[in-house]
């Protein structure tokens, strides 16, 4: 039976992932320092004769014992709400936890599949963006944490795999959603979804013709997939490209969910993307993969997630307090 470390594991994307790693017949040693991941996500699992969890920082050294075959590095704040409060948490799980775990991978002679994302893209000047545009990133904007851990963390990916020969691995992922996304993370489709919920307007920054690509967690799981097993090493973009407009989506989850409320205007964060749509013809040529699943299915499924919340956590204005953690 081949291991497989996956890292974040408690969280939104690295739950779904073990989840499918365990119906495909892997033992799942997953890790997470909770920090903003959620137990909850994983409790299923936990009855599993071929399920492990960890509950470790990968910015300290990461062991492993035994055999492991493949590494998922998911570990990161990745909610502008978190990684604004956490700053410096951010950039130590991109760097130190990213070269930790590169060095496991290299002792253990595993193939590591690190998580990327579509804000090494900036506030893009190139759209949609494929996998050669290098970006328009800010580096000392309060965003800039976020993306610029994950832009060293493609670096000292590809320099492990060229100067050592490891198997390596990128997803840049793009917008995506499911069941399991935290309520109050501060992103636009739980954002909207709670909102509906509580019978709130609901809250739409700047003049909201800023776009965004939202891909379905099953699809995104399956990319991933592919890609980790695949020979391919360069980064490959993960979304949907179905590209819409704020405004227009606030319009839909109105629709959906059958309420009210107004649509209010506020200011647009400091370098929040105008634009947002992956190119994925890589994904199409190398993985023979693109999703499957539409928004309307898609958000309408999420939505079913959201209602059957109970009113304590429907209310919940803060996930997290890190202000009583060590998290410099």
């Amino acid at each position: 039976m081949k291991q497989i470390l996956i890292t974040g594991a408690a969280g939104f994307l690295g739950s779904h992932l073990c989840d499918r790693f365990i119906a495909e017949g892997y033992k799942v040693i997953a890790m997470d320092n909770l920090i903003t991941g959620d137990l909850k996500n994983i409790e299923h699992l936990f009855r599993l004769e071929h399920f492990e969890f960890y509950h470790h920082d990968v910015t300290k050294f990461v062991h492993v014992p035994g055999d492991l075959h493949y590494i998922l590095h998911f570990a990161s704040p990745a909610s502008p709400i978190d990684y604004l409060k956490i700053p410096i948490q951010t950039l130590k799980v991109g760097a130190l936890g990213t070269h930790n775990l590169l060095g496991l991978a290299k002792e253990k002679k595993a193939r590591i599949l690190i998580a990327s994302t579509s804000e090494v893209y900036g506030d893009p000047l190139v759209h949609p963006q494929n996998e050669d545009y290098f970006g328009n990133v800010n580096t000392i904007s309060p965003r800039g944490v976020y993306d610029e851990a994950k832009r060293f963390q493609e670096s000292i990916t590809m320099a492990y795999h060229r100067f050592h020969g490891l198997e390596t691995r990128i997803a840049r992922i793009f917008n995506t959603y499911g069941p399991r996304m935290r309520l109050n993370d501060g992103r636009v489709i739980p954002a909207f979804m709670g909102q509906a919920l509580r019978g709130e307007d609901l809250t739409v920054f700047g003049d909201g013709k800023q776009t965004r690509s939202f891909c379905y967690v099953d699809d995104q799981v399956e990319g991933i997939y592919r890609l980790l097993l695949s020979d391919y090493s360069l980064p490959v973009n993960i979304g949907n490209p179905g590209e819409i407009s704020i405004l227009e989506f606030a319009e839909e989850i109105i629709s959906l969910t059958g309420t009210r409320q107004k649509i209010i205007f506020k200011p647009l964060p400091q370098d929040d993307p105008l634009q947002r749509q992956p190119d994925i013809s890589k994904a199409k040529e190398v993985l023979g993969w693109e999703p499957k699943v539409g928004r309307q299915e898609g958000m309408k499924t999420t939505f079913e997630y959201f209602k059957s919340l109970s009113k304590e956590e429907l209310d919940k204005r803060e996930h997290r307090d890190f202000s009583k953690r060590n998290t410099y």
